[in-house]
Formats: C-alpha cells, sequence, structure tokens
C-alpha cells in the first residue's frame, strides 16, 4: 500500500502545478525577461535576502491584500522550480502558498487543493488578493494552476503566478490562453 501511496504524492506534484504555454527564446534569463518587459534595472532584483514579511499591525494602513500582492510581486523575475517556494525558484502554488503563509494565512501547497479554500465567486465580483484557478494543457480535467489577482483595470484582471516558460510574471486574465484555461475564482480573505 505505501509504494502506490508514494506513487500517488509525486504523480499528484508532478501535475500540480504546470502552464503548457511555451516561449522559445530560452537563451535570456528570467531577470532578462522581467527587466526587459517591465522596464525595471536588473540591480532591483540581485538580491531578495532583503525581503521580509510585514506583519499585520506593522502596517495598519495598508490591507492584508496589499500586503499579500506586494510580497508577492517581489518574487516577480524568479525563475520556475517545480516544487519551489523561494528566490531559487518558485512554482505557482509556491508563490502563493509563501505569500499567505507570511501574513499568517496558511494554504494547501498544492493548486488543486487550494481551490477547495474560501468561497467561490464569479469574475464580475472579484477583488485584488482573490485567487484565480486554470485547468491547463493536457490536464484541462482537473485544477493544476493559480494566480493571485494583483489589480484590476479597464474589466481586465492581472493576476501574479509562476509559469515553466516564464517563471514569476504577472498576465491579463484576457489574454487567450488563460480565458482558455480559467475554471474559477476563490475569495480566501
Amino acid at each position: 500500500m505505501k509504494p502506490y501511496l508514494l506513487v500517488y504524492v509525486v504523480l499528484t506534484m508532478l501535475i500540480s502545478c504546470k502552464s503548457s504555454k511555451k516561449i522559445y527564446k530560452r537563451d535570456a534569463t528570467a531577470n532578462e525577461i522581467s527587466a526587459s518587459t517591465h522596464g525595471q534595472k536588473e540591480t532591483e532584483r540581485e538580491s531578495f535576502k532583503d525581503i521580509k514579511p510585514q506583519k499585520r499591525e506593522a502596517k495598519a494602513s495598508k490591507s492584508i491584500e496589499k500586503n499579500i500582492i506586494d510580497y508577492a510581486k517581489q518574487f516577480e523575475g524568479v525563475r520556475y522550480k517545480w516544487g519551489g517556494t523561494t528566490e531559487a525558484g518558485m512554482d505557482c502554488s509556491g508563490l502563493i502558498y509563501e505569500s499567505f503563509k507570511t501574513y499568517e494565512i496558511v494554504l494547501p501547497r498544492i493548486s488543486r487543493d487550494m481551490a477547495k479554500k474560501g468561497k467561490k465567486i464569479s469574475l464580475r465580483k472579484v477583488n485584488r488578493g482573490d485567487l484565480l484557478f486554470f485547468k491547463t494543457g493536457n490536464r484541462r480535467n482537473s485544477i493544476n494552476h493559480v494566480g493571485l489577482i494583483v489589480a484590476i483595470k479597464n474589466n481586465d484582471i492581472e493576476f501574479i503566478h509562476a509559469t515553466s516558460s516564464k517563471g514569476v510574471i504577472i498576465s491579463k486574465l484576457n489574454e487567450a490562453y488563460w480565458q482558455k484555461a480559467f475554471f474559477e475564482a476563490r475569495r480566501i480573505l
């Protein structure tokens, strides 16, 4: 029985958080891609040692949603690493898990398990800090990707997530790929 359980856990983790969106220019680093697409200096991303959680009471003027979003954005440009939860590499659920955990909100580690938490909401009612869940690639029968809403501009939802091809990035839900893969939105906070 134990070998089957181990195989199940390994298979679950392999399919839990992978985007099938491909990038063909693989010679650029995640930092170069991020810096070139966002107009930021690479030096801004050199050290993640300064990333420190801001406790709820330390920034009373900021909402918990803003704190979580700001924390997640510090990882923009970090490369994708399956099972990763640090500046050395992140997967999509690792990014969300760590961002919420920093503010004492513990979610399951796998995206499809995260999708069982909170309250399901319609896209018309989403706010910053809500989660978007996707069924991507060959695994369209189960949730395998998650993103955190960081902005809503002109009826377009922007979310931060980690893709296997570009690492931690901000995407827009109105992009054809993400529209097709979108499954549901959930409110945790």
